[in-house]
């Protein structure tokens, strides 16, 4: 087997990162942030990993197509892990706080994705969540590193 051709490609890496102002729980959606700085860059294929810089936060990849998905999901996650003191041990910092990380526990704290002919890679109904798993408003990062050319 052999190759034809320049075959060398740049490889590079970029961070970039959104503030994401939440008014207590909820599902937000970056979607649309996260596409508009991919737009700005001479992006062709690779890889974008998302990381958010919280423990009682996470993120999804969930429908964006109907808004009743996302009341289903967080009120799920509400009765799997109750707000209720007498469950649990680390209580200092309210009633939210352990069923927050227990959330954040369940989700993902990074979620990786691929870039291909400068797409990303997301399905029809498919968009990019911040989960909020804390009552009151919070502003919370999300550091995107994009590795690729």
């Amino acid at each position: 087997m052999g190759f034809s051709g320049d075959q060398t490609k740049v490889m590079k890496q970029i961070f970039f990162e959104i503030s994401v102002k939440t008014k207590g729980q909820g599902l937000y959606d970056f979607t649309e942030e996260t596409l508009n700085w991919l737009n700005e860059q001479k992006i062709n294929n690779g890889i974008l990993n998302i990381n958010i810089l919280h423990t009682s936060a996470s993120l999804v990849i969930q429908e964006n197509a109907d808004p009743d998905v996302l009341k289903d999901l967080k009120n799920f996650f509400d009765r799997l892990a109750p707000m209720d003191n007498k469950l649990y041990k680390h209580t200092a910092e309210g009633k939210d706080d352990m069923p927050a990380h227990i959330k954040s526990a369940l989700t993902n704290n990074q979620i990786t994705l691929s870039i291909k002919n400068k797409k990303l890679m997301l399905g029809t109904w498919q968009g990019l969540y911040l989960f909020e798993h804390r009552l009151e408003s919070h502003a919370r990062t999300l550091s995107h590193h994009f590795m690729g050319d």
